[in-house]
């Protein structure tokens, strides 16, 4: 548990450094720990050190966590690809969804989002660099996604997700910031969020506007 403690406030001083150098309040800044092949002990040591934001990207994985951690205040975010028949399994058991690309599947999680719940806070992840190999809207398909989203009620389109290309994130980081400025003049929106850095490039997202960085490797370690 020490060992996840203190890589916790390792990564911690790291954002108030990194907002600090660009007149931003650290508080700006949340933490998403990345728990995927992480196991529930894990999750728990990390819990017990002050986190409360946990990210996964397989689905079936991550509900096994969810049952086991159901006595924890865990607010559970979903980071990974959105198949048609994991929409509801996604829509009853996660507050946050920010990897969404696709209409179909924006209209199946508001289906399926259960009535007792609060709408399901989603990003649209975004191909910024235009790479084949990933998923994600390119930057000129995004304003039409977020406006179907839009008139979807048990849905809330909190803003934007980018995975660039880790060679050289700054350009990506740049245009999706600027991208979520334009929608939020464009169409009186009000997006708060920029999910963009990671372990290596968390910094560089930070002074770049991200308001949300996914952290896996210097909380947990190496994956399993």
């Amino acid at each position: 548990m020490l060992k996840i403690a203190h890589n916790l406030t390792q990564v911690l001083n790291r954002i108030q450094v990194a907002a600090q150098s660009c007149g931003r309040k650290a508080q700006t800044v949340t933490l998403l720990a990345v728990s995927k092949t992480q196991g529930a002990e894990a999750i728990e040591q990390a819990y017990a050190a002050g986190q409360r934001s946990f990210g996964e990207n397989y689905l079936q994985e991550a509900l096994y966590k969810i049952a086991q951690l159901n006595l924890l205040a865990i607010d559970w975010h979903f980071l990974g690809p959105i198949q048609s028949n994991k929409t509801r399994a996604i829509a009853e058991n996660f507050s946050w969804v920010h990897s969404l690309t696709r209409e179909n599947i924006a209209r199946r999680l508001n289906t399926a989002r259960p009535a007792h719940l609060q709408p399901l806070n989603v990003c649209i992840q975004v191909n910024a660099d235009g790479e084949a190999s990933k998923a994600g809207v390119s930057l000129s398909e995004v304003a039409a996604l977020a406006e179907h989203i839009q008139q979807l009620p048990r849905l809330k389109l909190r803003g934007l997700m980018a995975l660039p290309n880790p060679a050289n994130p700054q350009p990506a980081f740049t245009a999706v910031a600027q991208l979520q400025q334009q929608l939020n003049q464009d169409f009186a929106w009000q997006l708060d969020t920029l999910s963009m850095g990671m372990s290596d490039d968390m910094d560089l997202a930070i002074k770049t506007g991200s308001t949300l960085v996914r952290v896996g490797t210097a909380i947990f370690g190496p994956r399993h």
